[in-house]
């Protein structure tokens, strides 16, 4: 039976699974982020923290884009990273958590002037 997804492991030799499970555990730690994040959003949403205007639906939806581009972005950087163990290749560089510390930036900085 073949494995999903053939572009990740149709490639290369097996890996030591010391290191697929490594990269697994890196990718579930990047989703606990992600579901925090979305969590984050929920809470913004549903409870009344005082914010001014439109400031709490903005935050929420931001917060809530943020989990959803780490979740995507770990399943993309997990495949990236596990075809090139397979492949014997440097792990290739990732965006994420840039994309990440400024939108946790972000949400800080807008709680802040808004006087939270």
């Amino acid at each position: 039976m073949a494995r999903w997804p053939g572009w990740v492991y149709g490639t290369g030799e097996e890996p030591d699974y010391r290191f697929s499970l490594a990269n697994e555990r890196t990718l579930l730690a990047w989703l606990r982020t992600s579901l925090a994040l979305l969590a984050a959003g929920v809470a913004v949403d549903s409870l009344d923290l005082g914010l001014p205007g439109g400031v709490g639906p903005a935050l929420a939806i931001l917060l809530t884009l943020l989990g959803l581009a780490c979740a995507v972005g770990s399943w993309v950087r997990w495949a990236r990273s596990e075809r090139a163990i397979r492949r014997g290749e440097p792990l290739p560089a990732s965006s994420l958590g840039l994309l990440l510390t400024a939108g946790v930036g972000l949400v800080a900085a807008v709680l802040v002037l808004a006087g939270v």
